[in-house]
Order: structure tokens, then C-alpha cells, then sequence
């Protein structure tokens, strides 16, 4: 994938971040590449919905994020509006979206330009709601105190028709998950919850989640929800303590939409859509969060390793009981031909299979049990990155 404009999402708040940040201009400058920071902010500065972003950067068809999950956030939900690849580069602490190191950060680009990455797909959510969101004056400064400005509420998409009783459709696209939470400390939210327009339950309870699989991992995770693999295609709805007996989360097929109406006699809602706030609802208003037609395109440089990532971000140990068994091998896989039943499976690769191998010069900053970046063409040399980057 010849790379032709880059734009930059940078964590100004880490000096490596923007140290990297300078490494990726002067790599764009030497291939004749545009590179337009987005996503940025000033103090009393209003943030741009991700279209205006697009616009402002010329419409890039790489965007490279240099902080951890949050930061990556902030670039997908820009380049999920024009089918740009995202590579995030990792300076996060429980990661599951950024693929490489800062070192790395010139070998990567380079396997981007030149063919060596591959796309991986992530499902998106998107929404509709009873009427346009909007943020009450005095509201955004109290929920979002100490934080950077927020962004607008989403616009209003065209192939709305109000009146129709479908209600409006708005520009969103959500990687992780859609959440509305209560706004007042001493006064839960009531919700029916709706799947496939048939009624789940009423619900009381301080806030409800809808994630994507990639979105499992995150707020859902945290409040109880399942660990579902990136790979698969469903909706997980999970509620955050709820005053009711049945307090379990529900996976949905991709294709089923999910409803949340705000009940006559509940406090106001707050809807967050990947952690950010972009509106408030009132009684009697509701959301309808559904599957999108639009991917997030993930650049992979090597294997993904899911569970892996799961068992080290998450630091699982395993059972005492077992520990008189010794440790468990990291794979389970035969070197053995893969039978014709199993060729449609997605399995790792062979335990003496070669890994693919850095160029001399750049040094891998994976461990050695895990496959490095892809060795790039012989008349292909990224400049080695700067000492303190190191």
C-alpha cells in the first residue's frame, strides 16, 4: 500500500510520543509524503467531528497514532470516516490495539509503503437516535473536569428522514462501545433495553454498555462483561450495576440492533461513544446502536496474538493446583500437515515455521518469543532511528 498522506495523532502529553513524532515527519518528508497533525487542541479550542478532521488533513489514507488505546481511539474514529489503515504506535501500559514500538516506527512505515503489512478488519457500531444530540451548557465542564475539550456532538447523517419513526441517523462510528451512564451521583438511570426491537427488560442501574469484540477488552470488561475475540462478529450489551436480579450480559448477532429508551422517570443520560461524551438525553428520548456498514482497517505487521496479549495485559496466573503439573506449553499446535477438517481454522503458525526477520540495521523491541517485523526488500533501509528513542 504506497502511502500517500499521512496524518498524525500525537499524545502531547509523553515526550517520547513527540519525540517519535518527529521521526515519522522526517520520514514522510524524505518519500515526498504529506503529513498533517490532527486531532489537535489548544487550550479554549473546539475540537472538529472526525469529517472535519479528514478534511483538514486532505483526506489521508494512513493515519499513525503515537500514545497508548486512548490515543488510538482518537485516530480511528477519524480514519474509519474515509477507509484509512491506522498503525498505532504503542507508549501504553494495557494495550491491545497499538502494533509496534517507537523504535520501530520507521521499519513499520516502511512495510507499510512498500507492501509488507497486511489490513486486519474491525467491526464498528454506529447509531440513531430520537431526535440530534446535544450537550446542555455546564454540563461538559463538570463531567469532564481536568480532561482536554470534548468533541461536538456527531452531525446529523443526510439519508435521515425525520418523522419516519426511525429517527435521526448520526455521523458515528464507535470501535469500542456506545454507553449511557447516569449523570446524577444519587439517582440511577432507567432504561428499557430493547434487542431486535423486542423488549429485554427495564433496567435500573448506573450506566449500560454496548461494545464491539474489540471493545470487550475495555469498559464491558471491566464491568463484568465477556472477553470475545476480535474476530468475531456480535454485540455485547452489559449493564453496570444494575438493581435487579439478572445482571448478566447479553451477545447479540452482528446484525440485531440494540435500543436503549430513557424511562418517563429517570434522571437525565449521558451517551459516550468510545469514552467520549457527545450528548445527553432526556426522558423519554432513546438511541438504537447497531453493527456499521463501515470497517476500522488495523495495520498488522506480524501474527496477531489475541490471547497472548490477553494473558501478559492482563497478567492471569495460572491455578495453584495445576502448579505440580510444570508450566503449560505457550501453543498448541502439531508440526504435522494440518488435516483437510481443520485447513479452515485459523491456527498458529508451525512451532519450527521461520519467522520473518527485521532488517540488520533496526533491532526488534518484541521478545524473542514473539515474531519480529517483516523483513523488508534489500534496496529498502529505513535511517535507524535516534539514540534516546532507544
Amino acid at each position: 500500500m504506497p502511502v500517500r498522506r499521512l496524518g498524525l495523532v500525537v499524545h502531547e502529553g509523553r515526550p517520547l510520543a513527540v519525540q517519535t513524532a518527529g521521526t515519522v515527519r522526517e520520514w514522510a518528508d524524505r518519500h515526498g509524503i504529506g503529513c498533517t497533525d490532527i486531532d489537535v487542541w489548544k487550550a479554549h479550542e473546539d475540537r472538529r467531528g472526525g469529517r472535519d478532521e479528514l478534511h483538514h488533513a486532505g483526506d489521508p489514507d494512513l493515519v499513525v497514532t503515537l500514545g497508548g488505546d486512548g490515543t488510538f481511539l482518537r485516530g480511528a474514529r477519524i480514519a474509519a470516516k474515509n477507509n484509512a489503515a491506522v498503525l498505532g504506535v504503542d507508549l501504553g501500559k494495557v494495550g491491545f490495539l497499538t502494533e509496534v514500538a517507537c523504535r520501530d516506527v520507521e521499519a513499520a512505515l516502511e512495510a507499510v509503503h512498500h507492501g509488507g503489512a497486511s489490513f486486519e478488519e474491525r467491526m464498528t457500531l454506529t447509531m440513531r437516535a430520537s431526535r440530534p444530540l446535544e450537550i446542555p451548557a455546564g454540563i461538559e465542564s463538570l463531567l469532564r473536569y481536568g480532561h482536554g475539550p470534548a468533541l461536538p456532538p456527531p452531525a446529523v447523517r443526510p439519508e435521515s428522514t425525520e418523522g419516519d419513526g426511525w429517527g435521526v441517523a448520526l455521523d458515528v462510528t464507535a470501535l469500542n462501545d456506545v454507553v449511557l451512564e447516569k449523570l446524577a451521583r444519587d439517582h440511577q438511570v432507567a432504561l428499557g433495553v430493547y434487542l431486535s426491537g423486542r423488549l429485554l427488560a427495564s433496567y435500573s442501574a448506573d450506566a449500560v454498555i454496548v461494545a464491539t469484540p474489540t471493545g470487550s477488552t475495555a469498559y464491558s470488561f471491566a464491568a463484568g462483561g465477556p472477553i470475545l475475540s476480535p474476530n468475531a462478529e456480535a454485540i455485547v450489551f452489559t449493564p453496570v450495576a444494575p438493581h435487579m436480579t439478572f445482571n448478566r450480559s447479553v451477545v447479540a448477532a452482528p446484525d440485531e440492533s440494540i435500543g436503549l429508551r430513557v424511562l418517563p422517570h429517570s434522571g437525565q443520560a449521558a451517551v459516550s461513544i468510545d469514552g467520549q461524551l457527545r450528548g445527553v438525553l432526556d426522558p423519554g428520548d432513546w438511541i438504537g446502536v447497531y453493527g456499521a456498514p463501515r470497517r476500522l482497517r488495523l495495520v498488522r505487521l506480524r501474527p496477531a496474538d489475541f490471547y497472548g496479549r490477553v494473558r501478559d495485559r492482563f497478567r492471569l496466573t495460572d491455578a495453584p493446583a495445576t502448579a505440580q503439573d510444570g508450566e503449560s506449553d505457550a501453543f498448541w499446535r502439531p508440526t504435522t500437515p494440518v488435516p483437510p477438517d481443520l485447513a479452515h481454522l485459523r491456527l498458529p503458525p508451525p512451532p519450527d515455521a521461520p519467522l520473518p526477520r527485521l532488517p540488520d540495521d533496526v533491532q526488534p523491541s518484541t521478545p524473542p518469543d514473539e515474531a519480529p517485523l517483516p523483513r523488508l526488500p534489500d534496496d529498502v533501509r529505513p535511517a535507524p532511528p535516534p539514540d534516546e528513542a532507544r
